[in-house]
């Protein structure tokens, strides 16, 4: 039973995080007749703009996450970041509350240890070889251990922050430095992956729900300095890879367990599917689905988290989404060239609305569908190459 926004009886979704995907999500929400609340560390983050409230919050004070929770009471408590006091959200589960998917879901995903410890030590799913690190001694011994290349990343960042390759012994001092300038949560824990020879990279978006577990088509997509700048769907596998791909994403979910849409990032290797990491939310690279199915990330997030069913998920279209981000902090900017972006076929653009830019940060997306992936490619990233970020 779902009553208005604002009523008694309303239903309440109450988001931890505000930023682009948090924003389509109280969208959906919305059309649902939801009430949401937008919490994030900033003001004016983007779900901010739509949400029905919003605060302003240290996402890693647990009192201050709880006074506001409870001050609420919201149906779903929906963490949409990685930075967030899980530890608070594992105490409210226990009381009462409704944790999407699970606060232990959210508090294994949110710490890269405790994911790569559950998928490679106690599912058996294959990984990368890994060790970890909390100081630099303990750093240049585990890189000299896994050998180079190799990637170095914090325990917990976001949008690829911290991360880099370490190509040679000499790089070690300064991956450590990046690492502890991107990590979130002043941890100084950090850890060291082999460097897989993939393919390709894929987001295979997963759903658990009262319908079951169902799947979206393959994502590709490609990184730069560990944060995507483009993506499409559906990405070339074989039949039998798909099957392995979602077998692999089917191990991890049920394990993590709750109703919601994971992100479940995998490299395609000549020798197999080899796991990386899941988010226990919508992923940035599936921002294309906005264009190319009938229900896109965000919609599917929302009817799993309602317990509504979902009975099929449909690929339209072929599609493809390409990136604007900043090269610089300011808060006085503007974005030029929409008009132009706009003029090509088939083709959407989003902006954000983020009250200030950073070097790398993502201000706007362009989404483009068409017959074929290459072609959609093409498209989103002509489109996405008439915006620019002016600074004033």
């Amino acid at each position: 039973m779902l009553s208005s926004p604002y009523s008694k009886s309303a239903t309440r979704m109450l988001l931890l995080g505000s930023g682009e995907l948090g924003k389509e999500v109280i969208i959906e929400a919305q059309r649902l007749g939801v009430e949401t609340i937008a919490v994030d560390r900033y003001a004016h983050a983007p779900a901010m703009h739509v949400a029905h409230r919003s605060y302003v919050v240290n996402m890693l004070d647990g009192e201050e996450i709880r006074r506001i929770i409870e001050a609420e009471k919201p149906d779903f408590i929906v963490p949409e970041i990685e930075a967030i006091a899980t530890a608070t959200l594992v105490e409210l589960e226990q009381e009462g509350y409704r944790v999407i998917p699970t606060a232990n879901a959210t508090r294994l995903t949110m710490d890269r240890e405790g994911i790569r410890r559950l998928a490679a030590e106690t599912l058996q799913l294959p990984t990368a070889k890994y060790e970890f690190a909390d100081s630099l001694a303990e750093l240049q011994e585990a890189v000299a251990k896994i050998g180079t290349p190799c990637v170095i990343k914090p325990l917990m960042s976001s949008s690829g922050k911290g991360q880099s390759v370490c190509r040679t012994p000499e790089d070690v001092e300064a991956c450590w430095n990046l690492a502890m300038e991107g990590g979130r949560a002043k941890k100084t824990r950090v850890i060291i992956e082999e460097f897989i020879a993939f393919e390709s990279e894929i987001t295979l978006l997963t759903v658990r729900s009262v319908s079951g577990t169902t799947y979206c088509q393959p994502i590709g997509h490609i990184q730069k300095d560990g944060d995507y700048v483009e993506s499409w769907q559906p990405h070339a596998m074989t039949p039998e890879m798909i099957a392995e791909a979602q077998q692999v994403a089917k191990t991890i979910t049920d394990a993590l367990g709750g109703y919601g849409l994971y992100g479940v990032e995998l490299f395609v290797t000549k020798n197999g599917i080899v796991f990386s990491e899941v988010s226990p939310r919508p992923h940035d690279t599936g921002l294309v689905t906005l264009v190319t199915q009938d229900l896109s990330e965000f919609a599917l997030h929302v009817r799993a988290i309602l317990g509504f069913p979902i009975p099929s998920i449909r690929l339209l279209t072929p599609g493809a989404s390409a990136t604007v981000k900043a090269d610089r902090e300011s808060d006085t900017f503007s974005l030029h060239g929409v008009e132009e972006a706009l003029a090509g076929v088939n083709t959407q653009v989003r902006l954000f609305g983020k009250p200030q830019t950073k070097v790398g940060r993502r201000m706007a997306v362009a989404l483009s569908s068409a017959e074929d992936v290459e072609t959609a490619r093409i498209q989103a990233k002509a489109s996405a190459s008439k915006i620019e970020v002016k600074y004033e």
